[in-house]
């Protein structure tokens, strides 16, 4: 069914042009007259779209669709992809005539017509004009940045690319000299080359490469803020949010000048192990995080990007102020008394594995090949669990026979790829065995302690409430924990298994299955205390597999 609203014509109306741009840009061809043309009309209509968001989702008057001016769009584009076939595999006449001047003319006429017939089998020309009327001057801004955006796309690649004659990008470059400039006070036995984008002292240098430059966090941080926005479009106001992004991104990119000198200070420190195997790349993962963070914070506190004003008084949300939101007849406080769409339960849900992720983050980056700070992670996440101990009471506990279980069931499941592949008899060391037995026996016993009580206790129950308790039942509704488990949609279950999986890294498949089975057991009675315990019931016979037969390879 086609949407029959503004903002639902728009999106079929991108979702066309990008299907035609990927359809034509698939046939090789010798000359690029329609890039200028393809490119402003994709840019401009993406920041046309992000301008008049707001605007456009108050309009929801139904509109005709025009399947005749749809067959011409497709006519007009059949001929373009006909004459670019011609110009590649050059057909004789046609192929000439597609390649010469008037072809060329006559091939950007043909893809602006296409364009106008599509835009009028979406809208009617009356709503178009009542849409420009609306979002002016948001059109002519739109325009301009897609024209410009084409144009200096050279002088913007620069910043990541390298030139042919070997030199290194202008990014790479900035972060060199502001790398440099930050250490030399610090290290007066610094050695420097900027050819070659190498900086340190005579006992530890790195490399700048082009992808430490601070590209790859830029980028991580543009995904996450377009999408964090887009999830969040109710609760902000544009284009006042899209002023956020840049500024996320020069976070970032600061951010990283600080993590390559602290690298150099760590390696230089006679810490080289630690400045390689774990503060090197954990530390680009916390800075991603507390931009990310940062990130989410300002568009719900900062009163110009909320799309509601803030409230005047604070305290907690009331019964009534609940069920009217519940009925879609306002948003309601939460306990900060901030305005937000989200339950107020969210936190509980969520911080015990943020706290996870976060010692994971802190205890990888300060060690090398061995996580000796692994018990920061039982000790997060049990200071978090035990702060939101009156949220948590609310849920149910209790468990039955089922629970353990399917807990032996799943961890047969993760178990048994290694188990055919090697064999009964091929259990080795490895480098987390070799690790423990060059600790003293009281530290040995004490990691392996930490680490079995996470696995068996904390790690299940963050788990379970960030991905059965929120996520699963997110899907189903921003009310989260008014759901009921008992009504998990094969949709939310399906979403939740699937992103627990990839959370497991290289054995995915097999998380996936755990977080199905976790779910059937948790739907099966509708209580949590189920969940958890089968979680916490494979993790534990994990842990004994691991201890017996010393195959530290499945930690």
């Amino acid at each position: 069914m086609v949407s029959d609203t503004v903002l639902g014509r728009l999106y079929l109306l991108a979702a066309i042009i990008f299907f035609d741009h990927f359809l034509y840009d698939a046939i090789p061809h010798t000359t690029f007259v329609l890039g200028p043309a393809a490119s402003w009309a994709m840019v401009s209509f993406a920041v046309f779209l992000g301008l008049g968001y707001s605007k456009f989702k108050q309009r929801s008057a139904r509109l005709p669709f025009s399947f005749p001016f749809l067959c011409a769009h497709v006519l007009c584009m059949v001929a373009l992809c006909v004459a670019r076939l011609g110009e590649w595999l050059d057909f004789g006449a046609l192929g000439t005539a597609a390649n010469s001047f008037p072809g060329q003319i006559a091939a950007i006429v043909t893809l602006l017509l296409a364009i106008a017939l599509l835009a009028l089998a979406c809208l009617p020309l009356s709503a178009w004009v009542a849409a420009v009327r609306t979002t002016s001057p948001s059109w002519l801004l739109a325009s301009v940045s897609g024209v410009c955006a084409f144009y200096l796309r050279g002088a913007f690649q620069a910043f990541w690319l390298g030139s042919d004659d070997g030199q290194g990008s202008v990014l790479q470059a900035i972060t060199f000299d502001a790398v440099h400039a930050v250490l030399k006070p610090i290290l007066p036995n610094m050695v420097f080359d900027p050819a070659s984008f190498v900086i340190g002292t005579p006992d530890f240098s790195v490399f700048i490469a082009k992808e430490c430059s601070g590209l790859e966090g830029m980028g991580m941080v543009l995904i996450f803020t377009a999408i964090w926005l887009f999830y969040f479009r109710k609760e902000n106001r544009f284009p006042h949010a899209l002023f956020l992004i840049p500024c996320a991104l020069a976070s970032m990119w600061l951010l990283n000048i600080i993590r390559i000198s602290a690298l150099i200070l760590i390696g230089n420190g006679g810490r080289p192990d630690v400045a390689i195997a774990g503060f090197h790349s954990r530390a680009g993962w916390i800075a991603f995080t507390l931009v990310a963070l940062a990130f989410s914070i300002a568009t719900r506190k900062l009163f110009w990007v909320g799309e509601l004003p803030s409230p005047t008084g604070g305290g907690a949300i009331s019964a009534d102020s609940r069920a009217a939101v519940l009925n879609g007849k306002a948003a309601f406080a939460s306990e900060s008394g901030a305005v937000t769409g989200e339950s107020p339960a969210t936190g509980a849900y969520l911080v015990p594995f943020l706290a996870i992720l976060a010692a994971t983050f802190v205890s990888k980056a300060a060690s090398g090949e061995f996580e000796w700070l692994y018990p920061l992670r039982f000790v997060g996440a049990a200071v978090a669990i035990w702060y939101f101990r009156g949220e948590l009471k609310k849920l149910n506990w209790r468990f039955g026979w089922a629970a353990p279980v399917t807990g032996a069931a799943v961890f047969l499941i993760w178990i048994a790829p290694e188990w055919w592949a090697k064999g009964s008899a091929d259990a080795g060391a490895g480098a987390l065995g070799s690790a423990l037995t060059a600790l003293s026996p009281a530290a040995r016993l004490t990691w392996i302690a930490f680490r079995v009580a996470a696995a068996s206790i904390t790690v299940p129950i963050a788990e379970e409430l960030a991905f059965r308790g929120y996520l699963a039942r997110r899907v189903m509704g921003r009310e989260f924990d008014l759901v009921p488990f008992r009504n998990l949609t094969l949709v939310a279950i399906a979403v939740s298994s699937a992103v627990f999986g990839l959370f497991h890294g290289e054995r995915w498949l097999s998380g996936i299955a755990a977080g199905l089975a976790f779910s059937a057991v948790l739907k099966g009675r509708g209580r949590f205390g189920d969940a958890v315990i089968a979680h916490a019931t494979s993790n534990l016979l994990l842990a004994v597999w691991v201890l017996a037969r010393g195959d530290w390879g499945q930690w």
